[in-house]
């Protein structure tokens, strides 16, 4: 039992090493954003991003600043309806249930995707949590930030949606 378990132990360890081999996606690099499922089952077109400036947050039920930044992300996405910007936000829960179950508690409406490996091809691999990427209308990036932004920070991303470029 304990040489499956070391066994498992090593292959669990090589399998790390080599997804881990991916760069993350910095600013300056480019985003193309596949076909998604939201979680309330809205299907969205790859090319539905194209030529809008896009707001990409990644993050987890489980994440104490996801849990601050969220709200934020919610005032964000009700204060530029309308606009050009579009908001994207990937929840990497590993039960599709908790996510659904965690927007649903707290009245989030923004538009939620689960991390799939087309999207984790996209975006790259994080580096913490919460992330959030921003793309200028050309799918740039143009800011990235890993961690928790501050409420004054959040709304400053607000400026992205009055201008299809930075």
């Amino acid at each position: 039992m304990h040489t499956l378990r070391r066994f498992l132990m090593w292959a669990a360890a090589a399998i790390v090493l080599a997804t881990s081999t991916a760069q993350a996606v910095e600013v300056g690099d480019v985003v193309a954003l596949p076909d998604l499922q939201l979680l309330d089952g809205t299907r969205v077109p790859g090319d539905t991003w194209r030529g809008h400036p896009v707001i990409i947050a990644t993050w987890a039920s489980w994440c104490p600043f996801c849990a601050l930044q969220n709200p934020r992300l919610q005032k964000l996405y009700d204060a530029t309806r309308g606009t050009d910007l579009r908001i994207l936000t990937i929840s990497i829960d590993a039960n599709p249930q908790l996510a659904k179950d965690y927007v649903a508690k707290r009245n989030f409406t923004f538009p939620v995707a689960m991390e799939t490996d087309a999207l984790c091809a996209a975006t790259g691999p994080r580096k913490g949590l919460p992330e959030l990427l921003v793309l200028d209308a050309k799918g740039r990036v143009v800011r990235k930030e890993v961690g928790e932004m501050l409420e004054d920070d959040v709304a400053d991303l607000a400026r992205y949606a009055h201008s299809n470029t930075p």
